[in-house]
């Protein structure tokens, strides 16, 4: 929103502690069931802005995160595993999770490829059924802080990566669709039903 994002000043120390608080507040869910639990009042600025991946979008402020992201993704799959810390040796569970950090003034970034592992159950997520299958998801969070709160996050999730391993291959669906496309587009040039 600022268009700062290239005028770096602050070693992002401050910046990057404030995150790492965040997510450790919201790992309270689900062993603490209450949303109240995640504390994101105090991480998150009152304007704050969410800005998902295709099939979420954006939500604003709590709430919308909340609506728009938080309780589907918590509902699609519950038992949610990650290391917020980034110390991989915190838990033999998450050995295979890695994150990575990168902040600078007023921007963080985390990623990790994977940095999530979760079942898919209860109502699925993002229209993927709820299968019963453990998924690693691989993304990427940008961070803008403002004023000492989280304004903005974008987060980028690899979502073909999460329907590969349910055993659905996008691109092959796609293939098949364009074909059927093919196939209508001849029988309507040669005046075919």
């Amino acid at each position: 929103m600022t268009g700062d994002g290239l005028i770096i000043s602050g070693n992002g120390k401050e910046s990057i502690e404030l995150v790492k608080n965040m997510l450790t507040d919201l790992c309270r869910h689900p062993i603490n069931p209450d949303p109240k639990a995640m504390n994101l009042e105090k991480y998150w600025h009152p304007r704050f802005n969410w800005y998902g991946p295709a099939g979420i979008g954006t939500g604003r402020g709590v709430s919308g995160f909340r609506h728009w992201h938080q309780i589907p993704f918590l509902r699609g799959m519950p038992n949610r595993k990650l290391d917020p810390t980034g110390d991989r040796l915190a838990s033999i569970e998450m050995s295979e999770l890695t994150s990575h950090w990168i902040a600078e003034g007023s921007y963080v970034c985390e990623t990790g490829w994977p940095n999530m592992r979760m079942a898919l159950s209860y109502d699925g997520w993002m229209g993927i059924a709820p299968v019963g299958k453990e998924v690693q998801l691989r993304s990427l969070d940008f961070w803008k802080i403002e004023a000492g709160l989280i304004r903005e996050n974008w987060v980028l999730i690899d979502i073909l990566d999460v329907y590969r391993q349910v055993g659905v291959d996008v691109f092959a669906r796609l293939k098949e669709f364009n074909k059927a496309r093919s196939v209508n587009s001849i029988n309507i040039n040669k005046g075919m039903p």
